[in-house]
């Protein structure tokens, strides 16, 4: 695949992570009228609900001014994207464009509400195991392509000096 090609598609990829993410929101939140706590039980063990993350994944930061989260979530843009651009990988390329089109969509709640809209709420009882959109799960799956990259590049490297 050529680099400008692979640019191409992990732009298309990224735009797709952002448009899904913004949708379901948007009809979640515009459209349902949701407002945070509503929620249907799909099974035992999964619930769709909105709940509002005022943190970073987990909940973690969530005690950082909304400023100082959105300074943070830009820097990491920031960097993604200077990677994404740069980079040649086709996989690396359409596992950053995944990161980065789900990170902005949540950064883009940060700016719309001050938090996070979450929807996807996996437990066992109450024990609460994660809860999250899909900008996190494009967000997922980036880092996944990334990881399959990199041990394929390490594979790669292992056969070139093995003579395999």
């Amino acid at each position: 695949m050529s680099s400008k090609s692979s640019l191409w598609i992990s732009l298309v990829l990224g735009i797709l992570a952002f448009a899904l993410d913004r949708g379901q929101k948007f009809y979640q939140i515009e459209v349902a009228g949701w407002r945070g706590g509503e929620g249907i039980q799909v099974t035992s063990f999964f619930d769709y609900v909105l709940v509002w993350n005022t943190g970073i994944s987990y909940g973690l930061l969530d005690r950082l001014p909304v400023l100082a989260l959105g300074l943070l979530m830009l820097a990491a843009i920031v960097a993604l994207g200077i990677w994404w651009w740069r980079n040649k990988a086709p996989l690396v390329r359409m596992g950053l464009a995944l990161c980065l089109g789900g990170a902005l969509s949540n950064a883009l709640d940060r700016a719309l509400y001050g938090a996070v809209a979450d929807f996807f709420h996996f437990h066992w009882g109450t024990a609460s195991f994660y809860i999250f959109n899909l900008a996190d799960a494009a967000i997922t799956l980036g880092v996944v392509l990334l990881f399959v990259d990199m041990a394929r590049s390490r594979r790669d490297r292992v056969d070139a000096a093995t003579g395999a």
